[in-house]
């Protein structure tokens, strides 16, 4: 659930921070170096990072490609956190990395859910209503 601009007023820094944490995630998920069984053949989408404003912590949301099994790999990603914690800490130079807290996006089902609701019956027959 990327961060909006009516969001609180973030500031430009931490929307970089945030940008450049996903980037470098992306990077470390494209290499397939991460050894948990709930990650074997998986590819991971980073669809957003949100940075606490002290940047201790960083809430990074992830969706499996196919939206498959997403609980094993949200659990996989937290379990193997430290490492890939330490691989970040190679890509992006800050002076305190945050702890990473992985969880999945749930813009794609609420999306569907909202797709589904606007084509049922029930919502038809009223757009029709107003025609």
């Amino acid at each position: 659930m990327p961060r909006s601009h009516d969001d609180g007023g973030a500031s430009h820094r931490l929307l970089r921070v945030d940008e450049n944490i996903r980037h470098a995630l992306s990077e470390i998920f494209i290499r397939g170096d991460i050894r948990d069984p709930a990650l074997n053949g998986v590819s991971v989408t980073v669809t957003g990072v949100r940075c606490s404003p002290d940047l201790h912590h960083a809430t990074v949301f992830v969706m499996p490609l196919g939206g498959v099994h997403t609980e094993d790999v949200v659990a996989g990603l937290n379990r193997c956190g430290k490492y890939i914690r330490g691989q970040l800490s190679h890509m992006v130079q800050m002076k305190y990395l945050p702890k990473l807290k992985f969880t999945s996006d749930a813009s794609f089902s609420e999306a569907d859910h909202i797709e589904q609701l606007l084509h049922s019956p029930h919502v038809a027959q009223d757009l029709n209503k107003g025609r």
